[in-house]
């Protein structure tokens, strides 16, 4: 596969200038509280497991408008004080899936919750289990152009707010130490995850792996692949909607989420990831307002570390930790 987009040097400097609306901080002020004041108490309902090693809690949360999103939380068998806590965000498609495939951070001592993505757990792995109960108008397939005709209805308006929710719900659980949660998640949980990172107060950290949902603009114009190429599509047909779309966009970019945020962050980019190209990774890294780092696969694509990567993840949270 041949590099397409800039030389590392240039990604190292890239700092793109961003469309970002002058109500962008209103707007999700707004959108947050509004939830927060339609919410109910999450529920952590034990589940009888085969696991000997950690407990599991079917978790019930109240996300955007109070939707009802499920999750886990797996918490170590032996643990009596509350634990540092990792909350994961899920890929393109994916569902929570089934409890014995999130045992790494669970196994490294940490209380850990995976969120379940509200309408999506269909395309691959065992499925998910939350309806995304909202309409919207006309869309391509998949969810990147649902609603995008406005930031009010737009898709990923309802999933950044379920994230900031979830951290609020993991907080509550008794085996949960609310000063030392973490975010992580991969492409499009690594999008959602600079979204909580940049409207969550008190994180340790953010590990965001190849970033989706950053930098729309060039994504849209530099990669064929999908699921950017949903809105090449929905805008190949809806011919009068460029700028509508755009602007909907730049209320959700990755860019804009990450000069807020203030957690330390691992992120990681593969330099052949036609997926999420490595130009609009780095243009949320260098906006990124906290401590960062950076893990940079030159001979990758989309799969970036793979599970090499979470061996990194660990002994950065570790060191800002002390464990």
């Amino acid at each position: 596969m041949p590099r397409f987009d800039l030389p590392l040097d240039e990604l190292r400097a890239y700092r793109p200038e961003i469309r970002e609306p002058a109500d962008f901080d209103d707007f999700w002020t707004r959108t947050l509280a509004e939830a927060r004041a339609a919410g109910d108490k999450p529920s952590f309902t034990p589940v009888e497991s085969p696991l000997t090693a950690c407990h599991v809690f079917d978790v019930q949360f109240s996300g955007y408008a109070g939707d009802p999103v499920a999750g886990w939380l797996l918490v170590p068998a032996d643990a009596e004080a509350p634990l540092p806590t990792i909350v994961q965000y899920l890929g393109y498609g994916a569902g929570r899936g089934l409890p014995h495939e999130w045992l790494p951070w669970a196994a490294a001592g940490y209380a850990f919750f995976v969120m379940d993505t509200r309408g999506q757990g269909a395309q691959w792995g065992v499925g998910g289990h939350t309806p995304d109960p909202h309409g919207s108008g006309p869309a391509a397939s998949g969810v990147m152009t649902r609603g995008i005709d406005s930031p009010e209805t737009y898709y990923y308006r309802r999933v950044f707010t379920d994230a900031v929710r979830a951290i609020d719900a993991v907080r509550e659980h008794p085996l949960v130490d609310a000063a030392r949660v973490s975010i992580c998640g991969g492409s499009q949980g690594g999008g959602i995850a600079l979204a909580a990172a940049g409207l969550s107060d008190g994180l340790v950290a953010a590990l965001p792996d190849v970033p989706l949902l950053c930098h729309f603009e060039r994504a849209v114009g530099l990669t064929d692949r999908d699921p950017y190429q949903e809105i090449v599509r929905y805008l190949g047909v809806q011919r009068g909607m460029t700028e509508r779309a755009f602007t909907t966009l730049s209320y959700f970019d990755g860019v804009c989420f990450a000069s807020r945020a203030s957690a330390a962050a691992l992120f990681s980019v593969g330099l052949l990831d036609q997926t999420c190209p490595p130009s609009t990774v780095f243009a949320a890294y260098n906006a990124y307002a906290g401590e960062k780092a950076i893990t940079v696969h030159h001979f990758n694509g989309h799969e970036g570390g793979a599970a090499g990567q979470w061996a990194l993840q660990a002994s950065f949270l570790a060191d800002r930790l002390g464990r």
